[in-house]
């Protein structure tokens, strides 16, 4: 060895030895943790050779086998990949676990966090150069994945204990330069990069010195001087970019040099600092918000813009990616961005790769980024074999397939020479387009039940092809003849188009040919395709041949005038059908007005003659009901339809009274029960006061068997705060009535008392709503859950009543991470058969979508969709139902509610076709049903309220 090699060696020696005593820094230590690496702390993990030696099952062997046949099965499952992680990292299964790593980092970008946890793992292990080189290799690959000032610093530090090595200074310069580039500029955490950087170029100067009492050689000067520069050039540069807490590095520089600082740089740090107080509003936002961050990063990005710095706009997009990776449009506008404006070969490609590992469901990014391949000049093979991972990528609609195919055969398109008669890329782009027909034919419409192309937009583009490059008229008719049997013949616009074609590419007869066939097929626009073969025959054409095309035009027009004209008619005759229906019913309640008004000739609350005080119409129309319920059941009705009828008398009954402003006005009841009396003589007899709506809340959906309701309530609501009173509403009877009002003495209570809302009571889920005058608002209606498209929701149906909420999620959470369960049930708490589950975003729940459609639960087949639900409509009732069940309308209009839907209960509506109901289906087993023209005894409406009322 040389003196200067040795020379070397020594200040490298001292170097490390220095970095060691000063930053605590050992070759050995975790990533993460600068302290001295202690052996009995390090964790055991095995070699790759050692697979063979017995791995203790400790139960959860059979879970791991689990994931991994799920993985296989389905690949982009993200939450299973990061189960089987974190499974693997508790059986320190060393390792499954780097293949479990290695297989997600080939489908998905991994988050700072996974790759610190796995640079954390296997630097314990790395004491060879061989295998410390495995680990520089993992930081380049954890370094592409996302900008992440985190990673940079941790490979900075880790390569920093290996300037040991040959070539260590060099390397840790070289990753120290690029860690500046790539996040130096980051407003908040480039510091620490800056400060890494000055540090070992301290130390390296710290070694360069002589020792004490000896003077230094002009060599040694000479290193000395450069090195120095060195320091100061870090200085002058961290000065001049806008950073946090820059007035800390600029009194530092102060302390560290003996030269007076350069004006240059002090103009600089002057500039740096005034562009700091431009970004800080934008720092302060983003640390104030609260994720997604999508608006305060979208106005960031603006002013970035607008200031027009490449690397300043880069790393904003990078820094608001690393928050919301999984937000495609955003990755759309960046990759753009980089296309239009950098330009750079490997910077844009990288972005395109992680746009598409990152949301593999956005067909957008794929195209982006076989456009992007095809504009960098990339290998054919390595553009095919990016286009089949893109077949793969599960996308959630049939037309995102066609899309992706449309840019590939556009792409094999550009690459074919026409000049030639034929090549090897003209046969490979034929045969693309027979595989993307038959791909969407078999692949695509088996599993979305649709083509996605149902204007054949991929034979269309064929077909121009073959027309217009290959002079392949033949082919070209044969394509459009199977375009028009797949159900496109009766469109004009199908139709000019291939007449289009045969003008450009064929000859006038087929050109005549095409337009019969158009004239005689076509349903939407036959006036068009007619215009068009008259106007052809008028330039073209001869006398016979105008003669013909008139002749063909006038008997196809004159046959399409015919049928419009019975489409008319047919029309009107059901308009005047539904405006005669319409008047008999507004005659037939005109008619039961005046004799309502006869009968009863002061006007106002209606009672009934005998004094018991209830709404006549709503007696007479539960009555009814409970006849027509024995006509269809026999004399018995079951415990569902006395329930049922309760609750639709309890509605009818109260929604008059609330139109009326009459709750609680019960002074003319007479109840029978002095317990009963009791409880009326305490009900108030106000009308709604509007002083009170921010202290009370309306309590709905009760037992009606609640015994003593108002202590009942006010140990449940005392809870939220001191109840004031409590005033249960009871019928003339003096039953209580399933409602009532809990008053607090300060109106935060209010607040809390809504989070009991559907608590269940006595086995029913109790409704907590705002106390509201309806008479001021009658369309106030309060409903906790969105009824807008939420995308990261899905709406399962057909679940057996059986189905608990932790057995759904056990099924759910296979697919996705589960935030929220709501199994929908009815007014008494029973379940329906559905659910609504929250997802952790829009990924996991379309891959729970396309997993779950169709799956069986306990013997029922269940339908899964994207929740959107539909906005609720209220058919009206038919005429024969109203003219069979005779119900006296309201005289006033009233917005009916859903239990009043036509105002028959489900035992009325299976009269047509009555079967025994089973467990979320029916039984075909029908009852015999009683002869419509059997004799019945007649019922005064006094006994219809005793059946009512349980008498």
């Amino acid at each position: 060895m040389s003196d200067e090699e040795d020379s070397e060696a020594v200040a490298i020696a001292a170097a490390y030895a220095l970095l060691q005593e000063a930053g605590d820094f050992d070759d050995r230590c975790l990533v993460g943790d600068l302290k001295p690496a202690d052996d009995d702390d390090e964790e055991v993990y095995y070699d790759d050779d050692d697979d063979d030696l017995p791995f203790e099952d400790n139960g959860a062997e059979a879970e791991i086998a689990r994931l991994e046949e799920q993985l296989s099965i389905n690949a982009y499952d993200y939450n299973c990949h990061l189960d089987l992680i974190k499974l693997l990292r508790q059986e320190r299964d060393a390792y499954r676990l780097r293949r479990a790593r290695r297989n997600m980092s080939e489908i998905f970008p991994l988050t700072e966090e996974l790759w610190l946890d796995w640079l954390k793992d296997e630097i314990p292990q790395a004491k060879e150069d061989s295998e410390r080189e495995k680990i520089y290799e993992l930081f380049e690959r954890a370094v592409k994945d996302y900008i992440c000032p985190g990673i940079w610093l941790e490979y900075a530090q880790y390569s920093i204990g290996g300037i040991g090595q040959e070539g260590g200074i060099a390397r840790v310069r070289a990753i120290l330069e690029r860690a500046l580039i790539a996040v130096g500029l980051h407003v908040t955490k480039g510091a620490a990069i800056w400060e890494t950087y000055r540090e070992f170029e301290n130390a390296i100067l710290a070694t360069m010195q002589p020792a004490p009492g000896s003077v230094p050689t002009p060599e040694q000067q000479q290193n000395i001087k450069a090195q120095l520069e060195k320091i100061h050039s870090l200085y002058r540069r961290q000065l001049g970019v806008p950073l946090i807490d820059m007035e800390s590095a600029f009194l530092e520089y102060e302390n560290w040099t003996e030269e007076p600082i350069p004006e240059a740089a002090l103009q600089n740090y002057a500039k740096a600092l005034k562009e700091l107080q431009k970004y800080k509003p934008y720092e302060e936002a983003l640390l104030v918000a609260e994720i997604p961050k999508l608006a305060e990063y979208q106005a960031y990005i603006d002013f970035e813009m607008k200031v027009g710095d490449p690397a300043r706009i880069q790393l904003i997009y990078e820094r608001a990616l690393d928050e919301n990776c999984l937000v495609p449009d955003l990755w759309a506008r960046y990759t753009q961005y980089l296309d239009r404006q950098l330009k750079v070969k490997e910077l844009v490609l990288s972005a395109h790769e992680r746009a598409v590992r990152n949301c593999p469901w956005t067909v957008k990014l794929w195209n982006q980024y076989l456009m992007a391949m095809e504009r960098h000049h990339v290998e054919h093979q390595v553009i095919s074999e990016t286009f089949e991972k893109a077949l793969n990528a599960s996308f959630t609609q049939a037309t995102d397939y066609v899309e992706i195919w449309q840019a590939y055969l556009d792409y094999l398109r550009r690459r074919v020479d026409f000049t030639q008669d034929s090549s090897k890329e003209l046969e490979e782009l034929r045969s693309a387009f027979a595989r993307a027909l038959k791909y969407l034919k078999q692949d695509v419409e088996e599993r979305f039940s649709e083509s996605g192309d149902p204007s054949c937009t991929l034979m269309q583009a064929w077909a121009r092809i073959e027309a217009r490059w290959c002079n392949n008229m033949q082919k070209a008719r044969e394509l459009w003849d199977f375009i028009m049997v797949k159900g496109n013949a009766k469109y004009a616009n199908m139709w000019l188009e291939y007449y289009n074609l045969e003008r450009a590419h064929g000859d006038a007869l087929h050109c005549r040919k095409a337009l019969y066939r158009a004239v005689q097929c076509t349903q939407d626009y036959p006036e068009h395709v007619c215009e068009v073969l008259l106007t052809l025959e008028r330039i073209e054409g001869t006398l016979e041949d105008w003669d013909t095309a008139v002749q063909r035009t006038e008997t196809r027009l004159a046959r399409v005038k015919e049928q419009r004209a019975k489409a008319v008619a047919k029309e009107a005759a059901l308009a005047k059908q539904e405006e005669e229906r319409a008047e008999q019913r507004k005659q037939a309640q005109a008619r039961k007005k005046a004799l309502k008004k006869s009968q009863k000739p002061n006007t106002g609350v209606k009672r009934k003659a005998g004094g018991d005080g209830e709404w006549e119409e709503e007696e007479e129309a539960a009555s009814l009901l409970v006849k027509r319920l024995k006509e269809s059941r026999g004399p018995i009705l079951d415990e569902e339809d006395l329930e049922e009828l309760r609750e639709l008398e309890l509605e009818m009954n109260t929604e008059l009274e609330i139109e009326l402003g009459l709750f609680g006005r019960k002074a003319d009841h007479k109840p029978k029960e002095e317990g009963a009396a009791a409880k009326w003589k305490d009900t108030p007899k106000v009308l709604h006061d509007s002083k009170k709506e921010g202290r009370t809340v309306f309590v709905s959906n009760l037992s009606y068997n609640m015994a003593v309701p108002e202590a009942r309530l006010h140990s449940l609501f005392a809870s939220c705060g001191e109840v004031a009173e409590v005033r249960s509403i009871y019928s003339n009877k003096g039953t209580f009535r399933g409602y009532c009002y809990v008053e607090f003495k300060d109106e935060r209570s209010t607040l809390q008392a809504f989070e009991l809302d559907r608590t269940v009571v006595e086995g029913r889920p109790m409704f907590v709503s705002p106390y509201v005058d309806k008479s001021k608002n009658p369309d106030f209606k309060v409903f906790k859950y969105s009824t807008a498209l939420e995308k990261h929701k899905l709406f399962i149906s057909g679940l057996p009543f059986s189905c608990t909420k932790e057995e759904l999620q056990k099924v759910c959470k296979a697919h996705g991470k589960v935030k929220d369960i709501r199994m929908v049930t009815n007014r008494a708490g029973k379940p329906k058969g559905l659910a609504y589950v929250e997802f952790e975003n829009e990924a996991q729940a379309s891959q729970a979508l396309l997993k779950m459609d169709g799956l069986t639960i306990k013997g029922h087949v269940i339908k899964v969709a994207i929740s959107n639900p539909p906005s609720r409509r209220f058919p009206e009732k038919p005429e024969s139902q109203s003219q069979d069940l005779n119900l006296r309308q309201p005289s006033r209009t009233r917005r009916k509610r859903r239990t009043q839907l036509a105002m028959v209960p489900r035992a009325l509506q299976r009269h047509n076709n009555p079967a025994s109901k089973a467990e979320n289906g029916t039984v075909q087993n029908p009852p015999a049903t009683p002869s419509p023209s059997a004799e019945r005894p007649k019922m005064s409406n006094a006994d219809f309220a005793k059946l009512l009322l349980n008498k």
